[in-house]
């Protein structure tokens, strides 16, 4: 079964409502980055801090978590955060449209560069 993160720093209230409004919305675990994980962090605060921030996407960010990788993406476009209903369009092509692939390997989690930061389109049913 697939899970999704987002990891923030912080999220409007108004957009945060409207992600709650659309179906699936309140699924998605949100986690607030902007502490720093202490001297024992928690899995996520060690996911987030340790492997998905150090990529230097812009924030938020979602991933979607698999059993055979982890796929990051942002939620901006052109400096603003996409709307929640486009959320379900952008996991829809994830799989061959993410930012960064964090493998699970042997030695920990191997990650991957995929499409330039700078190219945040979402296919839709309504085109691009």
């Amino acid at each position: 079964m697939n899970r999704t993160i987002i990891v923030h720093r912080g999220l409007p209230v108004p957009w945060l409502t409207e992600l709650l409004k659309e179906p699936g919305g309140a699924g998605h675990f949100r986690f607030d980055a902007r502490p720093a994980p202490g001297r024992h962090p928690t899995p996520i605060e060690w996911l987030a801090h340790r492997h998905v921030l150090p990529f230097g996407l812009p924030v938020p960010l979602i991933v979607l978590v698999r059993e055979d990788a982890l796929r990051v993406r942002h939620l901006l476009r052109k400096d603003r955060l996409i709307l929640p209903s486009e959320i379900p369009w952008l996991l829809d092509e994830i799989d061959t449209r993410y930012h960064a692939l964090l493998r699970p390997t042997e030695q920990g989690l191997a990650a991957t560069a995929g499409i330039p930061p700078d190219d945040n389109r979402i296919e839709s049913p309504y085109g691009a």
